[in-house]
């Protein structure tokens, strides 16, 4: 489980680095007063993109020190640090295990019972965000692919 965040979260950096790298440098190549509405397009998508592999990224970060925390031993490690939720107790002192969820992105506590619940690693605001985003994203891409299409549209960019 953490051989995979150990790979997934310089994946994340990584992207958010080329796509702003491709964003700007698309309406860097031939100025921001001449560029077609395609190649905005194109660069605001990369640009809103860049945002929803930070914020990810971001949450992957909250996970990763939750799977560290649960991966401690030691004293005070019984419940798992990251399953004890504030007024619960009871529910905490049923875990015997974790496993992390990608999409949407938590850290979830199973319990003796077989039940599961999502801790409160993850900040709430990061998957409506980078959900919005991504939709943004899609958006975006999508009209720029309309406008590459279209009779007065300025053609295949390059």
């Amino acid at each position: 489980m953490a051989l995979v965040l150990v790979l997934v979260l310089p994946a994340g950096l990584i992207s958010f680095c080329a796509l702003v790298g491709y964003g700007l440098g698309t309406l860097g190549r031939v100025g921001l007063r001449r560029a077609d509405r395609q190649r905005w397009l194109r660069s605001s998508a990369a640009l809103l993109g860049a945002v929803a592999a930070a914020f990810y990224a971001w949450g992957l970060l909250h996970v990763a020190g939750s799977v560290l925390d649960a991966e401690d031993g030691g004293t005070d490690s019984s419940p798992l640090r990251p399953c004890r939720t504030p007024g619960q107790w009871e529910r905490a002192l049923s875990v015997v295990d974790y496993t992390v969820d990608y999409l949407p992105l938590r850290f979830v506590c199973e319990t003796k019972d077989g039940g599961t619940y999502a801790a409160e690693s993850v900040p709430g605001y990061v998957n409506p965000a980078v959900l919005g985003f991504a939709l943004a994203t899609a958006v975006s891409l999508g009209a720029a692919a309309f406008e590459s299409e279209r009779p007065g549209g300025s053609g295949p960019a390059v």
